[in-house]
């Protein structure tokens, strides 16, 4: 007999790849569950497959920075004295990336890519050991939305929230929609989409020097790059990576404000017209603004 879940939930995090370098990804999850029937002729409640791994899928994977822990790249140090956790992550040409976080922030996909097969393995190795005995198998489906309008994938970190926003890493993939006077406009969401390909969207307010960060000793992060450090509720945290790879705003990385920013852009760009930005983060949810 097999359950079935669609839409169970949607894992919203940022992942190291080689060629991209940190990538905001929004996946949606279906799960099938394989096994007899209970003693209430189910294999599982609903109740308990819509809570429970869930919530498993959320605290292993949602919001955390997802490494490729055998990849050659990778180079992962562990502070004894602490739960901070080192991870530098050296893409040649000067385009290495570098944390240093609590060990929560990041899920360990110990294969040499992160994409939907190798984390829906590390998934299945979590969820099967929380799994009832006459549950004997589990098929996870992760896809990302279908998407037919130009959309971008971003990362960020919102050290104000209480919640697991405030990991410094974390990402979406988002579409946005954009009018121009009223009339859907997709030059300029593509535009968005151009420029926000694979980006770190960092605050003014958390920069640092890059010889006061903790990675003044890391062989090429210099001038060249942003060097980002703030402390929230759930500890300390730092970031380096190139400025090519960023944008700067003046305020939060929040969805409301990126909407005002995009929208106020917008208007700079090109004054005689009036905008609406429909901002999304991740999948079916997001903010507007009006410039």
């Amino acid at each position: 007999m097999q359950l079935f879940v669609n839409d169970l939930t949607v894992m919203d995090f940022s992942y190291l790849c080689p060629e991209r370098g940190m990538v905001g990804e929004s996946w949606i999850v279906d799960v099938i569950l394989n096994g007899e029937l209970n003693e209430e002729s189910m294999v599982l409640d609903f109740g308990k497959v819509k809570k429970e791994l869930k919530y498993l899928i959320d605290e292993y994977v949602d919001h955390k920075l997802l490494v490729p822990a055998e990849h050659s790249y990778s180079m992962v140090t562990r502070d004894r004295n602490s739960d901070q956790v080192m991870v530098d992550f050296m893409r040649p040409d000067g385009r290495s990336i570098h944390l240093l976080c609590p060990a929560e922030a990041y899920a360990f996909v110990y294969a040499q890519s992160v994409n939907i097969e190798s984390v829906g393995q590390y998934l299945k190795e979590v969820l099967a050991t929380h799994l009832p005995t006459n549950v004997n198998g589990i098929e996870l489906i992760l896809r990302p939305e279908v998407i037919e309008t130009p959309f971008y994938h971003y990362t960020h970190g919102l050290k104000k929230h209480d919640g697991n926003c405030q990991r410094i890493a974390h990402g979406h993939r988002s579409k946005v929609i954009i009018y121009q006077d009223d009339e859907l406009n997709d030059e300029w969401q593509q535009y968005w989409a151009t420029r926000w390909q694979d980006i770190y969207i960092g605050t003014y307010e958390d920069l640092v020097e890059p010889s006061l960060s903790v990675f003044a000793d890391r062989q090429g992060v210099g001038s060249d790059y942003y060097c980002f450090t703030y402390e929230s509720s759930q500890g300390e945290f730092s970031l380096a990576l190139p400025k090519s790879e960023c944008e700067m705003v003046d305020t939060d990385s929040t969805v409301e404000c990126l909407a005002q920013y995009m929208a106020d852009e917008q208007k700079r760009l090109s004054p005689q017209h009036c905008y609406k930005v429909f901002a999304f983060e991740g999948v079916g949810k997001g903010a507007i603004a009006n410039a």
